[in-house]
């Protein structure tokens, strides 16, 4: 079942939603992400109603409220079922009520139930969220604000479709306001969007700190991508955050904070035996979805059509003596060859030949599967294993996928490609991170080449082994890590680390995090210091 917009009754009907106001705080490498939706029930009984909406697939959600009338509500963390029968036993006593789910299969997907909203009522809805913003190949910082959930394809073994939101249509007329503030360590030097933007105001005479705005008269009928240029972008930094003073000393949100990006350096004898070798495995998505236009602007190239420009460049970029193949999928997947071949002029052009006549003529999204068979096949010796992955994301068991590519990640690196907009940012970054690859994402012909020429190179660079991070701190002061352990790095591409600082120093104002790893059988380290005293922002 697809619905016409974000908002609807649990008929599926659209309820207006009257506008969108998005605050967006950039502090370095992180945006703080605060929404407010207005909407309004114009019929003439109470509603319960329901909005299905995406958020970045590694974002965290960290506060929501709601406002009908006078009255605020603020969510509260619950236990899943609990929760549920809280909302429903207050939905039936004729109490307003809202419910915030996670989707059980997809990680960026929310829905949110409005319980009782009264005849002629007006309700707003915020939500906050932060989100790490990914490096492009042109050193832009991207963020992307998502307007657009496509509908999900779930493959007819697990039983009903979700309800979900396609991209608004303009059956529903709803306004969007956006405005950013950016501050930085190093200077800011442009912000250029996909949507029409007011001039770029500088706050400082160093540059650092900036707000820029949606030109006015905005519909929300695309994803708004703002991507922020900063000079130096290569150069590591380090931003230390003060506590919230409110908060309890000694508690995650009371300590300070430091973020570490840092770009590794490997060294010039490594990089120069730069990889020549390699099982490249294409997996195509060809289901009828990527018949449809990359965006909702003129003259939009369809998706099937971006997708074989990436892969026809690719396969123009591999080095000679190296294996591949590629595989299309649907409800049913096939591979060009056999087996992997060896690359050749004459393996070469036959794939060409096939590529450029390649379609969306496979039916669904089942990727399970041919990732199930790639998996099932032995890998060839002295060749590592680079999977590359083209879709548009539209598929509803996301954590199965992501858990079938985290039990192969010793076999394999996963580089993925988003296709068009609306692609799940949970799918193609999730892949990618538990392959210890990297992902893209394409929404236009700009900027296609450079992108897919980052990913070879990260593909031929050599896996890295035995990763670890040590802090160097004076005394009186403790480090808690709050990163993940670092499972990939590549030459150049920024990688961030958090943690929470405790104690006081007893004379010392520097600290250090010291990157350690092996590459190509040589033990390589990476040191970034950093200043232990906070800078004014909290965040």
């Amino acid at each position: 079942m697809v619905s016409h917009c974000g908002l609807l009754t649990v008929k599926n009907e659209p309820v207006p939603l009257k506008k969108v106001e998005v605050e967006v705080r950039v502090q370095g490498h992180v945006a703080s992400v605060s929404s407010t939706l207005q909407y309004e029930n114009q019929e003439k009984s109470p509603l319960e109603a329901i909005f299905v909406f995406p958020l970045e697939g590694d974002a965290a959600l960290c506060h929501f409220s709601a406002k009908i009338g006078e009255v605020e509500v603020k969510a509260e963390l619950r236990e899943k079922q609990e929760a549920k029968e809280e909302y429903d036993d207050a939905v039936s006593s004729g109490q307003q009520a809202f419910l915030l789910e996670e989707s059980e299969n997809s990680p960026d997907v929310f829905k949110l139930s409005v319980g009782s909203l009264p005849p002629g009522e007006s309700a707003s809805v915020t939500l906050a969220y932060v989100t790490e913003l990914a490096v492009q190949a042109d050193e832009a910082l991207r963020f992307c604000l998502p307007a657009v959930l496509n509908p999900r394809y779930t493959p007819q073994s697990t039983g009903s479709v979700p309800q979900v939101t396609a991209a608004p249509d303009g059956s529903v007329p709803y306004t969007l306001s956006l405005s950013a503030h950016l501050s930085s360590p190093s200077p800011i030097s442009k912000v250029e969007s996909n949507c029409a933007l007011e001039p770029l105001k500088f706050l400082n005479s160093e540059r650092t700190q900036a707000t820029v705005s949606l030109a006015s008269g905005h519909k929300f009928d695309r994803d708004v991508e703002l991507l922020l240029y900063y000079s130096g972008a290569h150069q590591p930094t380090a931003i230390v955050e003060a506590g919230l003073s409110s908060a309890q000393p000694g508690s995650l949100m009371g300590d300070p904070v430091v973020m570490l990006s840092l770009y590794p350096e490997f060294p010039a004898a490594v990089m120069s035996q730069l990889a020549s070798c390699g099982e490249f495995l294409f997996l195509m998505d060809r289901s009828g979805s990527m018949d449809c236009p990359m965006h909702n602007g003129q003259g939009a190239q369809m998706r099937i059509e971006s997708a074989r420009d990436t892969l026809l460049l690719l396969l123009k970029s591999l080095p000679m003596g190296c294996f591949f193949n590629i595989y299309g999928f649907g409800s049913t997947y096939e591979s060009y060859f056999p087996k992997s071949v060896e690359y050749s002029q004459e393996t070469m052009d036959k794939a060409l030949e096939k590529v450029k006549t390649m379609q969306a003529d496979l039916g669904g999204t089942e990727i399970l599967e041919p990732l199930k068979h790639i998996y099932n096949q032995p890998c060839l010796p002295n060749q590592p294993r680079q999977l590359f992955v083209f879709t548009d994301g539209e598929v509803w068991n996301t954590k199965e996928i992501l858990n079938l590519v985290k039990r192969n990640m010793h076999s394999h690196r996963c580089f993925t490609f988003g296709i068009g907009e609306g692609a799940s940012s949970a799918l193609i970054t999730g892949m990618a991170k538990e392959g210890s690859g990297h992902a893209q994402f394409i929404t236009g012909t700009d900027r296609l080449q450079p992108k897919v020429m980052q990913s070879l190179r990260f593909a031929l660079q050599p896996a890295m082994k035995d990763i670890s991070v040590k802090w160097n701190v004076p005394g009186g002061v403790s480090v808690v890590p709050l990163s993940p352990p670092l499972n990939v790095l590549f030459q150049g591409q920024r990688a961030l680390l958090y943690a929470q600082l405790t104690g006081q120093s007893s004379g010392g104002t520097e600290g250090s995090a010291t990157v350690q790893y092996t590459l190509g059988e040589e033990p390589v380290q990476n040191q970034l210091s950093f200043s232990l005293k906070p800078g004014e922002d909290t965040g």
